[in-house]
Parts: structure tokens; sequence; C-alpha cells
């Protein structure tokens, strides 16, 4: 009696949920779920996938569910492990991520596994306000694949006017998920997005769809334990309290920080303190001078000459900015930054006339294909990069540039895979080598001197010929007038 008593106890006080129907499916599913995801036990592989112009990471095809299912639960009708293969889906522990419909294909198709965190025994009733913060988080993200479809717009609207009153605190929740998110990295965003698309399928399913969370079993386990707290989706405790999103948050369990954790920890502090701050008076002045340094150059604020183009549909000023006879604008502009001086074409050449002067062209060679380099065919990126090797940096280059130890290590470690920016360390220290060296004299120079003295003294040329040539013209119109009044006076005596 005491030994059955113990047991009733005992059973009384386990959790309930854990005895439902509904919990013995979800262990069954997420037992086959977590062996199929087990490499080293003869699970399925997640791989990324290569499309046309992207990557798909972390997939799996429908084919190898199915095969794996046949070979490992001695299924012997492939039919019947299709079967199972879609009720696994239809719970959302595995989703296509092409649609929004949650079933099973013996084929290519490419699955994803739903994060622990979202599993239907985790997480049972989400909440319409959890939705509507999805939903209007998918508005934000500007997405060919996050647009919203026309059951989910209607949604969204029957949601904000059921919510009115708080739908700016709504608001406010998405928006900050969508800062948050803009941080990750883009393959893992790319993954959170989809899983959690999958798990508002499951519980806000397509039109026509089975909902397989609505089931009876539920409410009437909900009346007979009334006290019993919703949890919601994006992780709001007991108390009403505010957390992060789940897809935020990782789904291991958090562990004791150890020694390494803490000193990682007052290392990032202490470099927190040693940060440079600015005030802001100090940036308002920089800003400030910025906006009149270059107010005269703004066609929007200052008119420029001959006219706007934005309002006269003349395009003569535009010619002019891209002539190689810069203005004296132009001239005065190239003083401002090495940046400016190279932006404009003739700046950018005569800045070469300048180094070679003095025999340190091939800096700026050495940038200017770095830069055409980025703007190259893909096909061609890798033996175009080799050719700059071997022109700027190889062992006896025929152009030699002067570059320091740490950026010619990690410029030839990149080279042993060319991309477009095998150079960005090489092309940055020979960038501030150019502004702190070579800029600075070129400013003090003669060329550029000379070319912005004569700019200004043209002008007064200009006009000085325009007063010569109508003094000329009314000479001539003078002299021809006088002559055909003698002649009129002669003819009339």
């Amino acid at each position: 009696m005491a030994e059955g008593s113990r047991d009733q106890g005992g059973a009384g006080a386990a959790d309930p949920e854990e005895d439902s129907p509904n919990m013995i499916v979800y262990r069954k599913i997420e037992d086959i779920v977590t062996r199929i995801q087990d490499e080293k036990a003869g699970g399925i592989a997640v791989r990324t996938v290569k499309s046309f112009l992207s990557k798909i990471p972390s997939v799996v095809s429908g084919a190898e569910i199915v095969q794996w299912l046949v070979k490992n639960l001695f299924i012997e009708d492939p039919a019947e492990a299709i079967h199972l293969g879609s009720l696994i889906a239809a719970h959302g522990y595995i989703f296509p991520i092409s649609d929004h419909v949650l079933m099973l294909k013996d084929d290519g198709t490419l699955y994803r596994f739903q994060s622990p965190y979202f599993w239907p025994s985790n997480c049972w009733e989400p909440e319409n306000t959890d939705y509507a913060i999805y939903l209007c988080k998918r508005t934000m993200q500007n997405k060919a694949r996050l647009e919203l479809a026309d059951y989910e717009a209607e949604n969204l609207a029957r949601l904000q006017r059921a919510f009115a009153r708080k739908w700016e605190f709504i608001f406010m929740q998405a928006e900050a998920q969508v800062k948050i998110d803009r941080k990750k990295d883009k393959a893992e965003r790319k993954i959170l997005d989809s899983q959690e698309r999958a798990f508002w399928d499951v519980h806000r399913p397509v039109p026509g769809c089975v909902n397989t969370t609505e089931m009876d079993i539920r409410k009437c386990r909900r009346e007979k334990n009334p006290h019993r707290v919703k949890k919601s989706v994006y992780g709001v405790p007991d108390d009403g309290q505010s957390q992060p999103s789940p897809i935020h948050i990782s789904s291991q369990p958090s562990r004791k920080p150890t020694r390494e954790d803490v000193q990682k920890e007052i290392t990032f502090l202490n470099i927190q303190l040693d940060r440079h701050c600015m005030k802001v008076s100090k940036v308002a002045d920089s800003l400030m001078s910025y906006t009149e340094q270059f107010m005269e150059y703004d066609p929007f604020v200052s008119a420029p000459e001959p006219s706007n183009p934005w309002l006269s549909d003349d395009t003569a000023f535009w010619d002019l900015e891209a002539s190689r006879d810069p203005s004296q604008q132009r001239v005065k502009k190239w003083s401002f930054s090495l940046e400016e001086a190279l932006k404009d074409p003739a700046g950018r050449d005569q800045f070469l006339k300048f180094l070679e002067s003095e025999f340190s062209s091939e800096n700026l060679r050495f940038w200017l294909a770095v830069q055409d380099l980025k703007r190259r065919p893909l096909q061609d990126v890798a033996s175009r990069a080799q050719e700059i090797w071997q022109e700027f940096l190889a062992e006896g280059a025929p152009s030699s540039i002067n570059l320091d130890s740490h950026s010619y290590e990690r410029t030839s470690a990149n080279l042993k895979d060319p991309g477009r920016y095998s150079y960005e360390d090489a092309q940055e220290h020979i960038f501030q080598l150019m502004k702190s060296d070579s800029y600075a004299r070129f400013l003090r120079s003669n060329i550029y001197q000379d070319l912005l003295l004569a700019r200004k003294k043209q002008p007064a040329d200009t006009e000085q010929g325009r007063r010569t040539s109508l003094e000329k013209f009314t000479r001539s119109v003078g002299k021809s007038l006088t002559g055909k009044r003698l002649t009129g006076l002669m003819q009339s005596s």
C-alpha cells in the first residue's frame, strides 16, 4: 500500500504535459529528426548548395530524407516513407525552403531542419501579438523572398485593427528585432528567417492546409488547468516582462562563465574605456565646416555655371565637369582631400604627372590597377591579380612599390585564392603613403599652383578678349556707316 501510494504520489507530481498524447507524438518525431541530423551515426549530411548567383546554406534534399527513412526505419514501401516524412513536415520539424506547403517530396526539393526552439514541444501556443510582430517585421525587410503573401497581408490588416491601441508597441518590437537581424551574418540571417517562417506556417497555415496544432485534447487540458500561462514564441515570461526574440538567443543551455570568458570580458571593457570619444560640439563644428566647404559645389544650393541641368535640361554643366580641361572650381576642389583629387579624371592625370616627376608614379598606378581589378569580370580576376603581383610586388618587379611586411604577408596569403579584394591591405597602405607624403607636396608644387593661377586668370583674359572683339566690331560698323553716309551725300549733291 505504501509503495502504491508513493507511486501514485510520484505520478501526480510528474508534469502532466509530458503524459499528453501530443507530447508522446512529438517525442517520437524528435527522436527520428535527431537521428537524421546525426551525421556520425549515419545521418544525412547537411550541406550548402550553390545556385546560379547565390548559395543556399544548411539544406538536404527530399529524396535523401526518403532514402534514410526507408533504410533506417525498415520501411518497405517508399510511399509509406513519404507519408511519414510528410507528417514530420506537417508538424514543422522539416520544411521546404521554396514554398509554404509543409509536405515531403521524393525529389530534389531542398529542405531545412527546424531549430529546436521552434519545435511544437517547446512552444505550444504563440499569441496573436507574436504573429503581428512577425508580419510587421516582414514588411520592414526589403527582400523579395520575405514579401507577404495575400493571406498574410489580410491577417496583418485584421491584426492591426484588433490591436489598434497597442500597435505602436508591436511596431517598436518589430523594428528592434530588424535592427538586431541586420547585424548578423547573411547566411545565418537567411536560415533564421526561413525557420521563423516555417514556425508560423505550422501555427498560422496557408488557407486550405491542416493546422496540426489545433486539437481537442489541448482544449480539454487547458480547461482542467485554467491557471496555466501560455508560453510566447518570443520568450515573454510569466511575469509579463519582455525578452528578445528566440531567434536572437542561442538554443543551447547557459553555462557558467569560465576564467577565459571573464578575461575576454575584461579585455573588451578595457578597450571600450580607452576608446577616443569626441565631443558633440566638435562633431557639429566639423559637420558645419564640411557643409560650408562643399556648399558652392552643390547645384541645389548654389547656382552653377552656365546653368543648373536639373532645372534647365541643359547638359553643358555636366560636359564641363567631365572635360579634361578643368575649371577653377574643380582645381580648387582637389585641395580638399586626396579622394577628391583622384575622383576627378583631370586631377588624377595631374597627380600622376607630378608623381612621374618624383619617380614614384608606381604607387598611383598600383592603386588604379587594384581599383580596376574590383570592376573586372569574375573570369578575369585571377589572371589580372597575378599580373598586378608580377608588375608591382614580385621579386624583381619592374614597378616595385614600398610595402610594409604585414601588408605584404596578408596580400601574398590572399593570392593563394585570388579575388577582387586580395589587395585591400596593400592598397590601403599605399593610399595612406600617398596621402601623407606625395599629396601634400603636390598641392605645393608648381604643377598645381600654375594650374590654379591659370584658371583664376582665365576669366579676366576672356573678358578682356570680349572687350577687344566688341571694340573691333564697333569700329568696323562705324566705318561702314560713315562710308555709307558720305556716299549718300555725294549722290545727293
